[in-house]
């Protein structure tokens, strides 16, 4: 017990960490694409302010952690926690790998319901009373965030165009290169504040599990704070950036305004979500931003077949997550251990896979 307990936190933090390298495009992609801050830089300052927002919440822990399964330690086990980080964790990779933005949150998820479907499990909230459950919580919000996105970057952009007007459009790039360093750290802290608390959310269900922490508890422990907030600037310093190029120039060229657009309405909806506990995609939220703001000036400028990738990624996450955490949770039940060495062997194969074929970039 004690041993499966340990390598549950150590691979959640290890995912906290690809968390922040696979998602470090939404927070600066679009400084990075209008040339705001050079892309060192910019990942250095993402990095801080995750790390100041994954210690200023803690809605969404409590919703992860004992919103999505029954938080009993009878119910909840550390085999479901293990199964479900390595579905995860493994579906990041691959996404990863292919420089696809896809969405840790819902990965995260995928796999614990994947895990403990495969358990048989009976005790997983689907529904629950004022919009909350998975339903609720996760899957309601995963299909209006890109839309309320897409809308909020589209109408910012275009409030901005109209007010922006008269003035020397020089001028109006400097100024918005400038306001984009302030969008974007909002963006990094609304980031952290949501993102990490996912990974709290887990190992929160790994303790009650494990009899270690009361199902009453109401946020997690201040060590679990302090360990998730430093994965998630670690990853985020390590930088994804393939994906970078994928959000802030496959998808459209954005301008300095389209920029600012994109990253302060993103960084909005974030704050709201955290408030209400909804482990929204920050990669859902700030895609359909840059869509939203990119399509302003007119929708030809968006490379909507690179958006339908991105789409496609969205739309298999949870049932791939789940289905990963699913065949994980039955080697569990071999040996945690066993579970490890097929997973590496997997990432090591793909890995290897990928590179040879030239389809990913060099990291």
């Amino acid at each position: 017990m004690g041993f499966t307990l340990f390598l549950v936190v150590i691979i959640a933090i290890g995912f906290d960490f690809t968390n922040g390298f696979h998602d470090t495009a939404n927070s600066i992609a679009t400084m990075v694409g209008t040339r705001a801050l050079d892309p060192r830089l910019a990942v250095a300052y993402a990095a801080a302010l995750n790390f100041v927002g994954a210690l200023a919440g803690t809605e969404v822990a409590a919703t992860v952690g004992k919103g999505i399964i029954e938080a009993k330690a009878d119910i909840a086990t550390l085999e479901v926690a293990l199964a479900g980080l390595v579905g995860a964790i493994v579906w990041n990779l691959v996404t990863w790998l292919y420089g696809l933005p896809s969405s840790s949150s819902h990965a995260l998820i995928g796999g614990l319901v994947g895990a403990a479907l495969a358990q048989g499990h009976t005790h997983i909230y689907w529904t629950a009373p004022e919009m909350s459950g998975v339903l609720g919580k996760v899957i309601i919000p995963s299909l209006f965030a890109p839309t309320i996105g897409l809308i909020g970057g589209l109408v910012l952009m275009a409030i901005l165009m109209r007010v922006t007007k008269p003035m020397n459009p020089r001028a109006g790039n400097k100024m918005f290169r400038r306001l984009q360093i302030f969008s974007g750290g909002w963006l990094s802290f609304t980031h952290g504040l949501n993102d990490a608390q996912k990974t709290m959310g887990v190992i929160m269900l790994a303790l009650i599990a494990a009899g270690n922490l009361s199902p009453d508890v109401l946020e997690p422990p201040l060590w679990v704070k302090i360990s998730a907030a430093s994965a998630m600037c670690l990853g985020t310093y390590a930088g994804g950036w393939t994906i970078i190029k994928t959000l802030g120039g496959k998808i459209v060229k954005m301008s300095p305004m389209q920029g600012f657009s994109a990253s302060t309405a993103g960084a909005g909806i974030l704050f709201w979500a955290e408030r209400h506990g909804m482990p929204v995609s920050t990669t859902h939220v700030v895609t359909g931003c840059v869509l939203g703001a990119g399509s302003a000036k007119r929708l030809s400028s968006v490379r909507w077949t690179v958006a339908g990738d991105i789409v496609t990624a969205w739309v298999m996450t949870l049932p791939a997550a789940a289905a990963v955490g699913a065949v994980a949770y039955a080697i569990t039940a071999v040996s945690p251990l066993v579970l490890l060495a097929v997973a590496t062997a997997a990432l090591l194969f793909l890995r290897s896979h990928v590179m040879k074929s030239g389809t990913a970039l060099a990291h």
